[in-house]
């Protein structure tokens, strides 16, 4: 090899490793920031499953009180229809006194209270 090719090849070599070294801190700065953004993705991923987690359960809660919501209403309006029909037994007859006429009209009114009813 003459020394030309040899300076040539060590200039190469310098220049080479010149322009590498600019860039090794950067791609060590960007591994960082990876590192992070990673780390914050799966910190998120974390609350995400553990916030559907809350909405199955709220959900399925949901569904058993409506459930028992719809069971306690059902028992509810047949009292409603005994004293609708309690209420009419009475206004056949003629009442005896003012207390039994005052009785009457409440549970007229009672009857009367309802969705609709104008």
């Amino acid at each position: 090899m003459n020394v030309r090719n040899v300076t040539a090849l060590a200039a190469f070599l310098i220049f080479g490793s010149m322009a590498c070294d600019p860039s090794k801190p950067e791609l060590d700065k960007t591994k960082a920031e990876l590192a992070t953004i990673t780390a914050e993705r799966d910190g998120l991923k974390t609350q995400l499953e553990q916030a559907n987690a809350k909405v199955a359960t709220l959900t399925t809660q949901n569904a058993e009180l409506q459930a028992k919501s719809a069971a306690a209403a059902a028992p509810a309006a047949a009292p409603a229809a005994e004293e609708k029909t309690a209420a009419k037994k009475p206004a056949g007859k003629k009442p005896k006194t003012a207390a039994e006429k005052k009785e009457i009209q409440k549970i007229e009114q009672k009857a009367n209270t309802g969705a609709g009813h104008f």
